[in-house]
């Protein structure tokens, strides 16, 4: 099959949960022998320099990237709340991407076109002129169920009803766009259900993030940092920068009091500055770091505290592939197969977050046995061959019923 992924960032490097969850599918399609061509939206927000991109991966990707200005403007966001249109997808909306896009279907022929994340799908009417290939929409998350519930934990008056109205224009423009798509690959079998609620019609499997198990090397806790607490992710993703505020407020002063010779380090690019200013005993704030893998290996518990967000955490995943503890809340956990008391630790409230962390730190064989199970889960279940070849059934089937 030869597959054109159209891309809201670029896959490469892997910085971010988007990119890794996207290079995941390329390289297993690449890894089982079909074609792949990316284009990808860069910004400044993610600006990627091309030419640090290794040439191996771009020739085999096909890989361009196309500056697109992301920003917030203020005063288009003010005029965005007197329509119906959705500021979120607005922001995507290019001439000239668009223009490339029609030259790649002129010089190229595609079995599949796959658009990562909703907001590609601007470009659905032009494709359809161009070619009959299939449109498949790899659903990351139900986008507007992360605004909905960053909106219900706003106090801010002005703040709440200016969400509301972004959050109810992307919810019209998300549930309408479902029936445009061939097929829709989601990324938890959750978010697959509540795709088929919003629309029977709608062709749609989970297709869940995969790893490739034998890429974690398994760390003992004996061999790290222990007790310690961790946490990595891009904080200018705005329920990680919540989560991690609330842990931070609420949870850590419980945990710091019972086990005060614990140490918390906070990893991950794009530290506000109300962290990289924070004096806290025994908070270390760590940022960017040049290996997540070598930075979860050398600590002991991972903390994930998400109170809004959607879609599926690929750092548990990854925690989990290597072993690691999680202590994370029922939507941190969202769309993951696990079990609370046997390969993860959830809890939603402050008392029961620093009680479930501080269970592990003081009991180390508890917190090898939860990580082992982790571990076991990841095989089982996200094994990253497994996943695309289920992939691979799925456009065959999109396929033939276009065919037929």
């Amino acid at each position: 099959m030869k597959v054109l992924f159209i891309c809201n960032k670029s896959p490469y490097p892997r910085y971010e949960g988007g990119p890794i969850a996207m290079n995941r599918l390329i390289e297993g399609m690449l890894d089982k022998g079909h074609e792949v061509k990316v284009l990808a939206i860069n910004s400044q927000k993610y600006q990627v320099n091309i030419h640090e991109v290794p040439k191996a991966y771009r020739e085999k990707t096909g890989l361009e990237l196309h500056f697109l200005d992301l920003s917030i403007k203020p005063f288009a966001a003010f005029k965005n709340l007197f329509t119906k249109r959705s500021y979120h997808v607005e922001r995507f909306i290019s001439k000239d991407f668009e223009e490339r896009i029609v030259r790649i279907l002129e010089e190229n022929e595609f079995d599949i076109i796959q658009f990562e994340t909703l907001y590609m799908a601007p470009y659905i009417e032009t494709i359809r002129s161009l070619t009959n290939a299939p449109i498949i929409l790899r659903a990351h998350n139900i986008e507007h169920q992360i605004w909905e519930r960053v909106r219900k934990t706003t106090a801010n008056p002005l703040k709440k009803f200016y969400l509301g109205h972004i959050t109810r224009t992307l919810k019209r423009y998300e549930i309408n766009s479902l029936s445009k798509f061939d097929g829709i690959a989601a990324i938890t079998t959750r978010d697959a259900e509540q795709i088929k609620e919003f629309d029977e019609q709608a062709r749609v499997t989970d297709i869940p993030f995969g790893i490739y198990p034998g890429a974690f090397k398994v760390a003992s806790l004996e061999e790290s940092e222990f007790p310690s607490l961790f946490h990595i992710g891009s904080m200018n993703w705005m329920p990680n920068e919540e989560g991690i505020k609330w842990f931070v407020d609420e949870v850590w002063p419980m945990v710091h009091r019972q086990v005060p010779e614990v140490t918390l380090y906070l990893a991950g690019r794009h530290m506000p500055p109300w962290l990289k200013n924070l004096h806290k005993d025994k908070i270390e704030v760590v940022g960017e770091v040049d290996s997540a893998e070598s930075f979860m290996a050398s600590k002991g518990v991972m903390i994930v505290p998400l109170l809004s967000g959607s879609g599926i955490r690929i750092k548990i995943i990854e925690g989990m592939a290597a072993g690691k503890p999680v202590v994370s809340t029922g939507i941190g956990a969202e769309g993951i197969e696990c079990n609370s008391g046997k390969d993860i630790l959830l809890a939603d409230s402050p008392e029961g977050f620093a009680d479930s962390v501080v269970a592990l730190l003081q009991d180390k064989q508890k917190a090898i046995e939860i990580g082992q199970n982790a571990r076991r889960l990841i095989e089982e279940k996200y094994d990253n061959a497994a996943i695309v070849g289920k992939l691979e059934t799925f456009y065959r089937k999109i396929m033939a019923e276009k065919d037929s």
